[in-house]
């Protein structure tokens, strides 16, 4: 079975954002990078997968050189190979989905992972671009999956419940929290990630779909406001004339 899991190079959530003084990116200088934490969910699903039934494991991220770092940790965990995207210019989800799509297909894998969402733009459409792109089928926000055959198995959320999805292989799985949970590298698996090869390409476009016109911090909260005893009257009335949300 190939096995093929998409991550993101993503700033820690821990990590107090600064907008650069384009006003369309962030300041980088002092950010701390991470897997995605959604991916981590993908990689352990891609390990399980691999334990249970054979065959290889890899990983595909874009960016900088930087996102090597994070391809790595991937390697630590247990992932056995990675290709690294170099990034050429601003991309956005579309182009981003072009240029994994263009390095998967000549993979040819049976599954391809994505978390079901990166933490920085919450886009929540690489993965299923991707799907589209090699006419795959796609389950999204994944929290079971088992394969029977040539059958994926998957329950996934929906608002109010869950649902059983059957789909044929190949098909592009998005992972919610859940689905397992992911391993802590150990010593030899450290060691190891450090050695493991990474190939590097290029995008044959640098088209982009979409322009970020500027980027700016939400207002800071006003002070609570405390209602009398008729809070019902009142409450309906600031709702009316100062919020004008009635």
């Amino acid at each position: 079975m190939k096995i093929v899991v998409c991550i993101s190079h993503v700033p820690d959530t821990t990590t107090k954002i600064v907008i650069g003084p384009d006003s369309k990116s962030i300041d980088k200088t002092s950010v701390t990078y991470i897997i995605n934490p959604y991916d981590e969910f993908a990689i352990e699903e891609a390990l399980r997968l691999k334990e249970k039934f054979g065959g290889e494991t890899q990983v595909v991220c874009m960016g900088s050189d930087a996102v090597k770092e994070t391809i790595r940790k991937s390697f630590a965990m247990g992932i056995e190979k990675g290709i690294f995207i170099k990034e050429n210019g601003e991309m956005d989800s579309l182009s981003v989905a072009n240029a994994i799509a263009e390095v998967i297909k000549p993979i040819a894998p049976d599954i391809i992972l994505f978390g079901k969402q990166s933490i920085d733009y919450d886009n929540s459409q690489v993965g299923i671009i991707v799907a589209e792109k090699l006419g795959f089928s796609s389950v999204s926000v994944v929290t079971k999956l088992e394969i029977n055959n040539d059958i994926a198995i998957c329950e996934r959320e929906i608002e109010g419940g869950k649902e059983i999805v059957e789909a044929k292989l190949p098909v592009v799985i998005t992972a919610q929290k859940g689905l397992n949970e992911p391993r802590y590298p150990n010593l030899k698996g450290i060691m190891a990630a450090k050695t493991k090869p990474i190939q590097e390409v290029a995008p044959s476009s640098n088209q982009i779909f979409t322009e970020i016109l500027t980027m700016k911090r939400p207002p800071s909260k006003s002070g609570g406001r405390i209602l009398g005893a008729d809070a019902s009257t009142e409450l309906v009335k600031l709702l009316h004339e100062e919020v004008k949300i009635i």
